[in-house]
């Protein structure tokens, strides 16, 4: 009797002190997306300090999403053989490092530096978080703890557009990332009250499959990201090279494309061989895994597309400052962050197949709203209704996609289907970033370009000031710029009227493919199991991660 009221006892407090471990947890992933989400909310003051056009802040988080991507798999085999603790540890101190060298950065080369910096700590450092709950939480505890790390950067968006967006506008965009330098200290220092989870021994890591992986990411992302650069088909003379006249581009993404199809028919051979591939080739079986990847892949490239559209349509359009655009922008991340958290609720009453064709309508309809009635003024509520219905549809898609993915291949490659998914989500949010600044910035050359041909602008002034190497500006900045050129004022107005008509009417189209592509996901989608994805709970996708690494220690894997 006394043992057994010892030991309720001892369960108790247990309990009680049990979201310690989580709150650490969720602080790493705080860190992380801050960083993420900083960036385009701080798009003019950095664009400004810099001297860069907006779209290389898209390109610095092309570079960061791509070496999360790259890594992220080869980071969830370090985190066994290492130790996760150690590599949390490591990664989250790398993390705020990268973040430091971001606050002092002088150039878009440093930013870029400093973000590839924090791409590869972010690769070894997600991995580890499933595991650090596993190994601290039991029951209960376990499947709610992993329901708030799951809604987290849905959370983390709002919260990070706030803050970094009052930071940016009171102070410097700089402070935002000197911040999360100093909180990666306090997790640091926190961490050593997580679990110690023990080292996988006896197991290898397939590095020909890390660099195929990694490459093929690589060579797919970087052609993409510079499509205006360097020319679709034939080479700009910002190429760095030319094959015959043609652009670098499209050999880069079939080149990719190839290395992609190498790295799993490399996976097929190591099974073959009884090794252990990078990736389970089960979680890929099926024609729904394949659908849900394709639907996680478009749908996290759309959100990502709409976070960089809107800093700039209000910073740059509107020549509104930071702080408005946190405020103006939380409808949308509020929203986005409710349907990610309560949109669980629908899966008993839809299965994923409705519920994925409804929500990439949603996401067609919210962005026409918006496409059809952006003007000079933010206040209007089409926009602010789009952005709602859109949000709706992306917070619900991607919570869905993710059950999905956790449902359909076997419990125990959880661990897998968690790789799988940081590969997803990263490759999409550089697609996402990459088409944004590459179409947005591509119809503005097509507006100005038509706009010229009819404007009262002599040839003198046209030749003096090139609008297709302007990208976005705002009219001060215009201005600024045609103050040095020989131009009469009479001039400089219409220059402004262009510019201004120019991205209004580039931004209108670019929301307007956004729901051309989301109407094209709907063939995916169609494509979604039938089954209600509530079945499966997420403690039992966390038990079976636990089980998954403990068949690994006692069978070592050659």
């Amino acid at each position: 009797m006394t043992t057994q009221s010892s030991s309720s006892t001892k369960e108790q407090a247990l309990e009680a002190a049990s979201w310690l471990p989580l709150i650490i947890i969720v602080l790493a992933q705080l860190q992380m997306a801050f960083n993420i989400n900083a960036l385009p909310v701080s798009i003019g003051p950095i664009a400004a300090d810099l001297d860069a056009p907006a779209t290389a802040i898209s390109t610095a988080l092309v570079y960061y999403s791509l070496f999360v991507a790259a890594f992220v798999m080869l980071g969830a085999k370090l985190g066994k053989i290492i130790g996760e603790r150690r590599v949390f540890q490591v990664s989250a101190l790398v993390h705020g490092a990268s973040m430091a060298w971001m606050a002092v950065a002088t150039d878009t080369a440093s930013m870029n530096y400093a973000q590839i910096l924090s791409g590869i700590a972010a690769a070894a450092l997600v991995p580890t978080l499933v595991v650090l709950i596993a190994a601290s939480y039991q029951g209960k505890q376990q499947a709610q703890a992993f329901g708030i790390l799951a809604s987290i950067p849905a959370v983390a968006s709002g919260i990070a557009f706030i803050v970094a967006g009052y930071i940016a506008t009171a102070l410097s965009w700089r402070y935002s990332f000197g911040l999360l330098a100093i909180l990666s200290i306090v997790v640091f220092i926190l961490s050593f009250r997580l679990t110690k989870v023990p080292r996988t021994t006896g197991l290898n890591i397939d590095f020909i499959g890390v660099v195929l992986s990694a490459a093929a990411i690589a060579f797919i992302l970087i052609g993409f990201n510079n499509l205006n650069e360097w020319g679709f088909l034939w080479a700009t003379p910002n190429a760095p090279f030319n094959l015959l006249g043609l652009s670098p581009v499209p050999f880069f993404i079939i080149f990719g494309i190839v290395l992609g199809h190498s790295f799993f028919r490399w996976s097929h051979r190591r099974v073959a061989a009884k090794k252990t591939p990078l990736l389970a080739l089960e979680v890929l079986d099926s024609s729904e895994e394949k659908n849900t990847v394709l639907a996680f892949l478009v749908a996290g490239a759309l959100g990502t597309a709409v976070s960089f559209l809107i800093p700039i349509y209000i910073q740059f359009v509107q020549d509104q400052t930071p702080l408005f655009t946190a405020i103006a922008i939380v409808p949308y991340t509020l929203v986005v962050a409710l349907a990610a958290i309560f949109s669980v609720r629908l899966y008993d009453r839809f299965t994923p197949r409705w519920l994925g064709i409804i929500c990439f309508i949603l996401v067609a309809i919210g962005s026409v709203f918006v496409g059809f009635s952006i003007a000079n003024e933010w206040g209007t509520p089409l926009v602010i209704l789009g952005l709602m219905i859109l949000g709706l549809g992306e917070g619900t898609m991607l919570t869905l996609l993710f059950n999905v993915l956790v449902s359909s291949s076997p419990k125990k490659f959880a661990g897998d289907v968690g790789a799988l998914r940081g590969v997803a989500n990263n490759v999409s949010s550089a697609l996402g970033a990459a088409f944004a600044g590459v179409v947005a910035v591509g119809l503005l050359g097509v507006v100005v370009a038509s706009l010229l041909n009819v404007s009262g602008l002599p040839q003198s002034v046209r030749t003096e000031f090139n609008f297709d190497d302007v990208d976005f500006v705002t009219n001060a900045q215009l201005k600024e710029t045609l103050s040095k050129m020989n131009a009469s004022p009479e001039q400089v107005a219409e220059a402004v009227r262009i510019n201004e008509e120019a991205r209004l009417r580039s931004l209108r189209a670019t929301f307007i493919l956004i729901a051309a592509v989301s109407l094209l996901a709907l063939f995916p989608a169609a494509g979604l199991p039938k089954y209600a994805p509530g079945s499966v709970s997420a403690e039992e996708v966390v038990t079976e991660e636990s089980l998954d690494y403990e068949d690994s220690k006692a069978a070592p894997i050659a």
